[in-house]
């Protein structure tokens, strides 16, 4: 999974504008929100616009976001789990 990792933090970063990161400085384990990267409810919903146009996923429970968005290991997981093929 950890390629896909890198190109995730890739698009996180690239969606976000987050220019001062680099994938690598993104733990996969970190939290997103919070004390992690420090995202915000706009974030989320950026994050929610991306995985919908990248991956064809539609979050139907705005309040599952909280669980999805938790980190890049469990953002990739729901993706993987979730990707329409």
């Amino acid at each position: 999974m950890e390629d896909k990792n890198i190109e995730l933090k890739k698009q996180i970063i690239d969606v976000l504008n987050l220019e001062d990161l680099q994938p690598e400085d993104i733990d996969d384990d970190a939290p997103l929100f919070g004390e992690g990267l420090g995202l915000d409810s706009i974030d989320a919903l950026e994050l929610i616009v991306m995985m919908e146009k990248q991956y064809g996923i539609r979050l139907k429970d705005p309040a599952a976001g909280k669980e999805v968005f938790k980190s890049v290991n469990t953002m990739a997981a729901f993706i993987e789990q979730n990707r329409m093929r």
